[in-house]
């Protein structure tokens, strides 16, 4: 894997940079064959002193991503790694729960070797509510104050405008994003 590994308002110490790179490494035995992937780490510290780790590890059918926000750096690191491992783990029961269910297995085998254990059923994805409503046509400010007034932290509209199917959520920076179906 290639690594690059930038810090905003702190500087990457080979330390540092070491420990993120044998972290990382270990996720390795997860893959049938190494990845020729390349392995973006961002490093940021804020005012208050907390630091912040995204790692971003693009590959052939799956984007691996996660982002931590903790006072110790390594700390954050190691609560990365094992995010990643986490969303390892749950494509490759997704994608073997797939090759299960048809026949063609042959045709393309799964990225990752037998070391990830067969026993996520906790992963499983169960539907538990449905909900049927009527999109009332408003524009996305409305939107988003019938959005606070339910307490939610989205909210499906009818854009009155465009007249298509929007949504409206709440960032974790407290400000407000939109989503347009296309």
């Amino acid at each position: 894997m290639n690594y690059n590994i930038r810090g905003e308002n702190i500087e990457v110490t080979p330390a540092i940079r070491e420990y993120i790179e044998k972290k990382i490494a270990k996720l390795e035995r997860y893959f049938t064959e190494t990845p020729n992937a390349s392995v973006s780490v961002n490093l940021k510290v804020y005012q208050d002193k907390k630091s912040k780790v995204e790692i971003t590890i693009p590959m052939k059918n799956l984007v691996l991503r996660a982002e931590e926000i903790h006072e110790d750096m390594y700390a954050a690191i190691d609560l990365i790694t094992d995010k990643l491992e986490r969303q390892i783990r749950k494509h490759k029961t997704k994608v073997n729960r797939k090759f299960r269910n048809s026949d063609s297995i042959k045709e393309s085998a799964p990225i990752f070797t037998e070391a990830v254990p067969h026993e996520e059923e906790e992963d499983e994805l169960e539907l538990v509510r449905t909900k049927r409503f009527d999109l009332k046509p408003m524009d996305s400010e409305e939107a988003i104050l019938q959005m606070n007034l339910l307490g939610h932290s989205f909210y499906v509209f009818q854009n009155a405008d465009t007249n298509s199917t929007n949504v409206v959520y709440k960032r974790k920076d407290g400000r407000y994003g939109l989503i347009e179906a296309q």
